[in-house]
């Protein structure tokens, strides 16, 4: 199993909270997805771990967030997009 972990700023909270729902949505159904969670670590940030059963699937994934447009209210920190392998998980 392979996780995508990324960091975004929430510029309009409200309107991201809003949104989450369907970007929760659209990533459950990428090829490999296994797992996701979105965190707020303050106010203004957040972090997002997506786990998929492959290296390939998260590579793919990871791609994906190079290029997408950004979701509202939040700014996606692409620099912050890293894929590992998950070495364990409960």
């Amino acid at each position: 199993m392979h996780a995508v972990v990324h960091r975004v700023t929430f510029n309009e909270r409200s309107a991201a909270e809003a949104d989450l729902d369907q970007i929760v949505s659209g990533v459950a159904g990428m090829p490999g997805f296994v797992a996701g969670y979105w965190m707020s670590s303050s106010r203004d940030a957040g972090v997002a771990a997506v786990m998929f059963d492959s290296e390939e699937a998260a590579k793919g994934f990871a791609s994906f967030l190079q290029s997408a447009p950004a979701a509202p209210g939040v700014t996606l920190d692409r620099e912050s997009i890293e894929v590992g392998q998950v070495m364990a998980h409960a």
